[in-house]
């Protein structure tokens, strides 16, 4: 029998999701903190740089609140693929906008594009994926997701970042941060040409969503059902106070090891940050997210939360004692920032499972995941805004002592959240 040719060929997972999942990382790391580096080499005030650099990510939080209207249109990897290439392009204006006199308000305001565009490319993206796969290979293919976004995350603000570090030597600052947005604006638009021949479609348009009523409708249903949730109020709690610390410190962190002695940073060069802080740190992530998986799946999450709570928050305490002692060995710089990394992704997929398996369970379980995800950047982007202000006005010293005592809810918040499921504990 001859294969119909009007068939769609059904491809190999491997061949794009490892892509899908990179380019929702890449956007999402440039702008939370690459551009923090960039902005404060090309002379932005630190209070300028969180606030704007934190305001941007916005998108992300407010995600679900358009998700059915692309329901009605096309299909999702339609909105993979624009979404792919319009962060490309937007990139690129970036890069562009940087030699000008005004060049941090054009170059916000094109971030502030590559955010929508993010968010939308993570629903499009998360829908292929959750459509095209079925649930063995969800499961399969997990590890993918997970390795492929962290990549895009040592590649963004390891690897280019010191390569920055490199260029601005030679040929310029300006000319320097121009060549790295012109990468991740060549990167993004060719895993969009990857994509409009390898991408399966992921469905058609949802037949209940036709106009934008219908989609008004699904997502007041979507809304309401969610806050009528077991102990919902409870959890929006937890899931914003998890991170709450670390909304202070993400921002502040690269400009106090970049930051001259005299001020009360460490003194590093960008090319230094890229490789301790991005590169060994991301790596240290992923291992500790691997180690921390294993460890929930063999006594279950219930039993362990307070302990990822502890081995997420604690941590902190490095840029504490880097902030008071100021040491000059790059080593010892560097394996305070790993061990901070491996806590944070040991403790990290504990906020993720919970998310899943205690929030996300019941009638629109894809969209209340996006909820509770939108949430939880929502919790990291307004401590985000204020650092920049507490940083300047405290100094890196007394900032970081703040950033624990920050950590204070988190622990008291986990120590009494309850559970409406029991926990997946050994289930396959």
């Amino acid at each position: 029998m001859k294969n119909d040719p009007n068939k769609p060929i059904k491809r190999n997972p491997i061949y794009w999701v490892p892509t899908v999942y990179f380019a929702m990382g890449l956007p999402f790391v440039a702008l939370s903190m690459v551009s923090v580096l960039m902005f404060s080499d090309l002379g932005i005030s630190n209070a300028r740089i969180a606030f704007w650099t934190s305001l941007i990510m916005l998108p992300w939080t407010l995600k679900p609140l358009w998700s059915p209207f692309l329901e009605m249109f096309k299909t999702k990897k339609h909105f993979v693929v624009i979404t792919q290439l319009v962060t490309g392009i937007s990139f690129a204006l970036v890069a562009l906008s940087l030699p000008l006199p005004d060049f941090f308000t054009y170059s916000i305001a094109f971030m502030g594009i590559i955010a929508f565009s993010g968010a939308t490319h993570d629903i499009a993206g998360d829908g292929v994926y959750l459509t095209e796969l079925s649930s063995s290979e969800q499961a399969k293919y997990i590890g993918w997701q997970g390795a492929f976004y962290n990549l895009a995350k040592i590649l963004t603000n390891g690897a280019l970042v010191y390569l920055a570090g490199e260029l601005k030597n030679s040929i310029g600052v300006v000319e320097a941060w121009m060549s790295i947005m012109g990468i991740c604006s060549l990167i993004m638009v060719c895993i969009g040409l990857y994509h409009i021949r390898i991408l399966p479609s992921g469905g058609a348009a949802a037949d209940n969503v036709r106009t934008t009523k219908d989609a008004l409708h699904m997502l007041g249903e979507v809304i309401c059902t969610f806050f009528r949730k077991k102990h919902i109020i409870w959890y929006i709690c937890f899931i914003i106070l998890y991170r709450f610390a670390e909304g202070y410190a993400m921002k502040i962190v690269p400009l106090f090891l970049k930051a001259p002695v005299t001020d009360g940073g460490l003194g590093l060069e960008v090319q230094e940050i890229g490789l301790i802080y991005g590169t060994f740190g991301a790596g240290a992530f992923i291992a500790g997210s691997i180690l921390g998986g294993y460890y929930i799946s063999h006594f279950g999450l219930k039993k362990v939360l307070f302990s990822l709570c502890c081995a997420f928050n604690i941590p902190f305490v490095v840029y504490f004692l880097l902030a008071m002692y100021q040491p000059t060995e790059l080593s010892l710089i560097g394996a305070a920032i790993v061990l901070e990394y491996f806590g944070y992704g040991f403790g990290f997929v504990g906020l993720m499972l919970f998310m899943m398996q205690q929030v996300a369970p019941g009638k629109h379980s894809m969209a209340h995941y996006a909820f509770a995800t939108g949430i939880m950047n929502l919790g990291v982007m307004i401590p985000g805004m204020m650092s920049g202000y507490l940083s300047d006005w405290l100094g890196y010293h007394n900032f970081f002592i703040w950033v624990l005592i920050a950590t204070i809810p988190s622990f008291l918040v986990t120590y009494f959240v309850p559970f409406t499921y029991p926990d997946a504990k050994n289930k396959q």
